[in-house]
């Protein structure tokens, strides 16, 4: 008997392409069909539909897309059948190899045959009704009688409530792009157009293209803004692998490239184009479409080292052809955003880009292949400020970072001007400039010590012209200097920057041996604070062993990934964490062995366990026990509905969207706005999140008060309540069978001991999804419940204005008469 799938398998070769290989699956009878709609940017633009039947996906290439308007009869080529797995496949099929190109999932969902299916395709004429993310309603595959090498079919739309006059509405244009990515692929140019496009390209500089080359570039429009990654000071180098490149004593400086108008700002937003013509010259001759390139403007001395002083006298002097602008990093380059790309191939594409430039003004930043130890001594010995080290690996986030680490060769860092004093002897203008630094707990600014030296006439003269307009009369700092210190000094508004080396600071937090290196003014004010040095990230979790070890084969995330991960989104997780009992699930063989799902925390060595009536309980309030849990392969973290020592009162119920997984995304969007609204009608406040999976999770805080057995029995009824209004939306039932097509809520979860995957816990899934708390308007916009990986959520919650669930903690709510009545409960 012939195998389904020989013809798609003979065509391709697996090794090569990321295709599923796949395998004729054949499921229970009455479970429900799936079907997508892929967007295929091969030899032409078309679209591939493909109707789940018998094990396999029956599939047609429709060269226009589909219709809504019935009057309109599109064709559809019959291909071989494809297996089941490549209804969510999105990628790249390289040049070479059958179908070579781009592919997104446009459409998906379930698919309802309107008699036998089977029979039917026989006949040629099959009916069928389609509940998708953009196709609804009810739908015709018709068999043409024209011959040819491969069958040819019509697919049209039936005249119902979904159908819209293509004159009105083209869907395959009013919405372009996957359902399950933010990918988007655009029309293919006309040949001739092509061939003077490709002559075009011959004459310009080369660009480098990133779409489909680099893993984990995406197509999309360009960031109007973008904050840069910074670096985190610390005490010496890391173990592990990491690259080192020179730390440069400038100006942090970001270009914007858009339709070849080059712009420049600085870390906090600031416009600098203007200050710096001759470098967005430069910039332009690279001939990009779109970019955005980030690195340090310097200025160098005799040596060759870069020098801030000598900086600082360009810009004043208006002198920017003395500047030279060192790359290091490009997260966005010619429609494609680079920020999930790792480093090395960031780093990459940027020295491809530089290297069609013989422009000396634009420099590539190098990185170094000596150890660290040896090549901070030898940055020190050359005057240089200090080392940049980057973990191989790491993607770029718009924070501070661990994954991009300093270390410097002396101290100095940014200090707020809050004064002057008289001069004395010959000197002019002022003696010493007096320096303030934001406490970081209060936020006062505090006195800091003075700085005198580092100053000729000309830097004198120019520092008091800006100085003098500020003087106000009382002291900016809430410690100012007392006596014989205090004599003779202008106080200063403090709206201005000083760049300053020094031996050491006092333990009173004033500075020692002060070189000035000239004023700054690419920092808020407000946002200057000590710089200490942080435990180097190795220190961060010193007992993980094997932290390369990969747990993830599809993302390649390592352990020591997994772990940073779970460092960095500490703040937000361990609150929702904080005195639950947990439930661990351990990946000892990483997540494509066998897991070991753990409530009791005998035989765990970590450092928060609680006992409870002789059962010790698994507890996690703090990173070390977080990362000791990780050194024991937990990938993800459960946790209950009470809090010790009150366990025998609940503190919040969840209920669990559970669907049918060929339903589309739409579908759970639907149902999660229907029961809020119920819940709001109820008077409960709820939260959602995603649960890193298929489904969402609705959150509902109460004040401790009821029993197990009452909450239980209470989102029992109340599921119950929701499947008797729409049956056909909704199961109460547990079981792949009772879940057809429909979604099942599961309201198990609130029985004493049972226990949901935390906010922000990593799942033990392909890419390592992460479930992600998220405002109830957030739930159209995103594309599923595995909208964020660990290698994505932390950039979603550096840029979030707010928590969004920030009203959780101040919920006061219980389960009330009225409401139980309304559901059918106490009647």
């Amino acid at each position: 008997m012939t195998d389904a799938l020989d013809d798609y398998q003979k065509k391709r070769n697996f090794a090569a392409t990321p295709e599923p290989s796949g395998a004729v699956k054949k499921k229970s009878s009455g479970q429900a069909l799936q079907f997508c709609i892929q967007k295929h940017d091969a030899s032409h633009l078309h679209y591939d539909f493909r109707l789940e039947l018998q094990g396999t996906l029956k599939s047609w290439a429709v060269p226009k897309g589909p219709s809504l308007d019935p009057h309109v009869k599109r064709l559809a080529v019959e291909v071989e059948d494809h297996p089941l797995d490549y209804a969510t496949f999105e990628g790249n099929i390289p040049e070479g190899h059958y179908g070579a190109g781009d592919v997104i999932v446009w459409d998906r969902g379930v698919w309802k045959p309107i008699g036998d299916p089977v029979e039917l395709l026989k006949k040629g004429r099959l009916k069928f009704e389609l509940e998708g993310e953009k196709l609804q309603g009810i739908w015709n595959l018709v068999r043409s009688n024209q011959e040819g090498k491969k069958q040819l079919w019509f697919l049209i739309k039936h005249q119902d409530e979904a159908a819209r006059p293509e004159s009105e509405f083209d869907v395959t244009k009013a919405m372009p792009d996957s359902v399950l990515s933010d990918r988007t692929l655009g029309e293919k140019k006309p040949k001739a157009a092509a061939t003077q496009s490709k002559k075009k390209a011959s004459q310009s500089a080369p660009k480098p293209r990133t779409t489909g080359q680099l893993t984990g570039a995406k197509a999309g429009p360009q960031p109007a803004s973008l904050k840069p990654q910074l670096a985190t000071l610390v005490e010496h180098p890391p173990t592990g692998d990491w690259h080192y490149e020179i730390k440069f004593d400038g100006y942090r400086m970001l270009a914007r490239v858009d339709k070849g108008e080059v712009k420049l700002f600085t870390r906090n937003g600031h416009d600098w184009t203007a200050k710096l013509p001759e470098l967005a010259k430069a910039i332009a001759t690279l001939k990009l479409e779109s970019a955005w390139l980030d690195g340090e403007v310097v200025a160098l001395d005799s040596e060759g080292v870069p020098s801030f002083q000598q900086l600082q006298q360009a810009f004043d002097a208006d002198k920017s052809g003395d500047i030279v602008f060192y790359l290091f990093d490009m997260p966005y380059l010619n429609g494609a955003d680079l920020r999930n790309v790792p480093l090395q191939a960031r780093r990459s594409a940027l020295k491809k880009v530089l290297n069609s430039t013989k422009n000396t003004v634009l420099r590539y930043s190098d990185d170094f292949a000596e150890d660290a130890a040896s090549l901070l001594r030898s940055a020190c010995q050359m005057n240089m400020e200090g080392l940049i080290g980057k973990r191989a690996g790491s993607l770029y986030v718009s924070r501070r970072s661990d994954d991009w680490i300093k270390l410097k060769c002396k101290q100095g860092q940014e200090f707020v001007v809050v004064g002057f004093t008289e001069p004395k002897g010959s000197r002019h203008y002022f003696g010493a400039l007096l320096l303030g630094l934001h406490d970081k707990d209060s936020g006062e600014l505090r006195y800091a010590g003075k700085v005198g030296t580092g100053f000729d006439g000309e830097t004198l003269r120019t520092v008091h012209k800006q100085l003098k307009p500020l003087e106000v009369k009382t002291p900016p700092v809430v410690n100012p200097p007392t006596g014989f210190e205090a004599k003779g000094v202008h106080w200063l508004k403090p709206q201005q920057l000083a760049q300053v080396s020094y031996a050491q600071l006092t333990e009173d937090g004033a500075v020692r041996h002060a070189v000035f290196q000239g004023l700054r003014h690419d920092k808020p004010v407000k946002n200057i604070t000590r710089d200490v040095a942080q435990p180097t990230p190795s220190d961060s979790h010193p007992k993980l062993t094997h932290a390369e070890r990969v747990i993830d084969g599809k993302s390649g995330a390592t352990k020591g990934q997994l772990a940073d991960y779970y460092v960095s989104v500490a703040d937000w997780l361990l609150p929702t964490l904080k005195d639950r009992p947990l439930a661990l699930v351990r990946a000892p063989e990483g997540i494509a062995g066998e897991l070991f799902f753990q409530k009791n925390a005998h035989g765990l060595a970590l450092a928060s366990v609680d006992s409870q009536k002789g059962e010790s309980v698994i507890v996690i309030n703090s990173v070390k026990a977080l990362l000791e849990a990780v050194q024991m392969n937990t990938v993800e973290f459960h946790s209950g509905n009470a809090k010790v020592p009150e366990l025998e009162r609940p503190d919040r119920f969840v209920l669990d969207l559970d669907p049918d997984p060929a339903l589309p995304w739409k579908s759970m969007v639907e149902a999660t706005q229907l029961i809020l609204t119920l819940l709001d009608e109820l008077g409960l406040t709820s939260f959602i999140k995603t649960s890193g999976g298929k489904g969402v999770h609705i959150v509902v805080p109460l004040t401790r008060r009821d029993s197990w057995d009452t909450v239980k029995t209470f989102t029992h009824a109340l599921v119950k309540y929701m499947a008797h209004l729409m049956p056909g939306r909704f199961s109460a039932v547990a079981g792949p069978k009772n879940r057809v097509g429909k979604i099942f809520i599961d309201y198990l979860r609130n029985g004493k001991g049972a226990t949901t995957i935390n906010a922000y816990a990593a799942r033990a899934r392909e890419g390592l999804p992460v479930s992600v708390p998220i405002a109830k308007d957030e739930l159209s916009e995103i594309k599923g419940a595995d909208a964020w990986t660990i290698f994505t959520l932390p950039k979603r919650l550096a840029a979030l204005a707010q928590d969004p669930w920030v009203e959780y903690g101040k919920t006061r709510q219980m389960i009330t008469k009225s409401m139980r009545k309304t559901i059918g409960l106490d009647e």
